[in-house]
């Protein structure tokens, strides 16, 4: 790969993919509202992606085409729309992605392999991830890799430098958790926190991702994405609290009634583990960093 183009650019996962393509000698563009500065080397590009109309003649003044094109941004059936119709144009390679709170937590096995019940409803995060993905997945059949050959990514929980600490109701990404841990603060948990996750370390999802664009195996297809390491929520706060030479003050909220009154929360309050075993079988470069490790790291980008 030679030439890349992210959307997005200055976020958690698409400056990460922005570090490790520099890294690899990869000339980099960055599609972004230039709200942000970019490192030293990348080709910046200004436009609201929400209006299509700037978007297009942005990426195509540029008049490059691109190895891949990676969609850190594409929120719902719209962008979707809009990647469909103008990126062919400058390149036949998109990685995308999306989030495992498509999966309809009622219905969700564990672990859940990519194809089970979805969140069928609209006007929310998981509600248009799945329209999104919707898209993308007719394309799969009807164009069948004619105009874009597409990989799609369903991350869970994702950490790291560059993200807020924090990974389930009530202390689910919140600006000052460690502070707040560190003075003695009450960790809230729904359910005391039982509910399993396999966190993903941005790094590794990004490494993934770049790995998937040569990888034919990985063409026209949605993947689940994760460390195989399991551990239950209350496990983040005790290791966050751990690294930070604290002992966790954990209380338990309780679950009845709680979703009723907190339905944004559908997604966490549920198991969130994957079998992995498509993505595994590709050959792709897979996720191996453990949480300690992880969580340790993002510490000490926040000088902790």
């Amino acid at each position: 790969m030679k030439k890349a183009l992210i959307i997005g650019g200055t976020g958690g996962v698409s400056g990460t993919i922005v570090r490790l393509l520099q890294a690899e000698n990869v000339q980099v563009w960055t599609l972004t509202r230039g709200n942000r500065p970019l490192p030293i080397g990348v080709h910046g590009l200004v436009a609201d992606r929400n209006d299509e109309v700037q978007f297009e003649r942005v990426i195509s003044s540029v008049n490059v085409r691109f190895d891949a094109v990676f969609d850190c941004i594409c929120m719902n059936e719209t962008h979707a729309k809009q990647d469909m119709r103008i990126l062919p144009k400058v390149t036949s390679r998109l990685l995308v992605i999306s989030t495992d709170s498509v999966y309809d937590g009622r219905f969700k096995q564990t672990p859940q392999a990519e194809n089970v019940v979805f969140i069928e409803r609209v006007g929310d995060y998981a509600g248009d991830k799945r329209a999104m993905e919707k898209v993308f997945l007719r394309s799969f059949t009807e164009n069948k890799g004619k105009n874009l050959r597409i990989t799609i990514f369903r991350p869970g929980h994702i950490y790291g430098p560059g993200f807020l600490l924090g990974c389930y109701p009530e202390h689910s990404r919140q600006r000052d958790l460690a502070e707040y841990i560190c003075s003695g603060g009450e960790l809230r948990l729904v359910a005391a926190g039982i509910y399993l996750i396999q966190p993903i370390f941005v790094d590794d999802l990004a490494v993934t991702m770049i790995d998937a664009v040569e990888n034919s195996a990985t063409e026209n297809e949605i993947f689940c994405i994760g460390v195989p390491e399991v551990v239950e929520n209350r496990r983040y706060y005790e290791i966050l609290a751990e690294l930070l030479d604290v002992k966790p003050k954990i209380t338990e909220i309780r679950l009845t009634g709680y979703l009723d009154e907190h339905p944004e929360f559908s997604g966490h309050l549920c198991h969130r583990i994957y079998t992995l075993t498509k993505l595994r079988q590709t050959g792709v470069k897979m996720p191996s960093t453990l949480l300690k490790d992880g969580l340790k790291r993002q510490l000490q980008s926040l000088g902790l």
